[in-house]
Parts: C-alpha cells; structure tokens; sequence
C-alpha cells in the first residue's frame, strides 16, 4: 500500500503541459477563452491553477494588476488636527481613536479598498498635510 505509483507521460503530452505550465496570465487567459469559444471548454472554478510561478525570477508576477488596496497613514505633517478629521471622516472612527491612529504613524485607514477608493482617500489625507502609502 506504501509503493508510490510512477507517472508515465508522453513525451508530447510532458512538451505541452511544460509550454502551459510556462504561459503569462494574459497568454493563459487567451487559452482558456479560446477553449471555451472554440470547444466549449470552461475553466473549473480555480482556472488559474494551471498558472505556475516563474521558477526563473521572471516578472510574470508583476504583470497582475493589483485589486485592493490598503491605504496606510506613514506621516501626519504640521497639521495633525486637519488630518484626525479626514482620517474621522474616512473610517467613521470616534475622534479619540481616530487620534490615535494618527499618533500611532505607520497606520492602516483602510483596508482592502478599490484603486479608486484608496486614490480618494490618500488625496484627501494629503490634502490635509498627511503622508499616505497605498499597498
């Protein structure tokens, strides 16, 4: 019961699931709409399985857009007070703790928000003086 079966592949078989296994996220989407047009072939619910991490360093990683974002307070300026009531205002924090999330530089105002609510917010915080990273 302990043997360990060996899997034996065709060597063209070994060749495409290599070619797949090496395909960026754009040329994998291209395959699998391609699939599904053509055959009738849909990807499974975790259809980026057959994506494998470049085991060469290669930027195909860096080619993901990113999502959601977290909008982290790095530095409140001169105007501490102009910043405790955006960074009230933005998470609807009682003035107490938004003051301490100020005081408490490097904080988190947001968490998992669009591009585009992480872009509003890190402008209105800078507007208010403050030093905003978006990751």
């Amino acid at each position: 019961m302990s043997e360990s079966a060996t899997l034996e592949i065709a060597s063209d078989l070994k060749e495409l699931g290599d070619k797949i296994a090496g395909l960026t996220l754009k040329e994998a989407k291209s395959l699998s709409d391609y699939l599904e047009q053509e055959h009738g072939i849909k990807a499974a619910a975790g259809g980026a399985v057959m994506m494998a991490a470049p085991t060469d360093g290669g930027g195909a990683a860096a080619a993901v857009e990113q999502t959601e974002f977290d909008v982290v307070l790095t530095s409140f300026g001169d105007k501490k007070l102009e910043v405790v009531k955006v960074v009230r205002n933005l998470t609807g924090a009682s003035l107490m703790d938004a003051k301490k999330m100020v005081e408490g530089v490097p904080s988190k105002i947001k968490e998992q928000v669009s591009k585009e609510e992480a872009e509003k917010a890190k402008a209105e915080l800078e507007g208010a003086g403050a030093s905003v990273e978006l990751k």
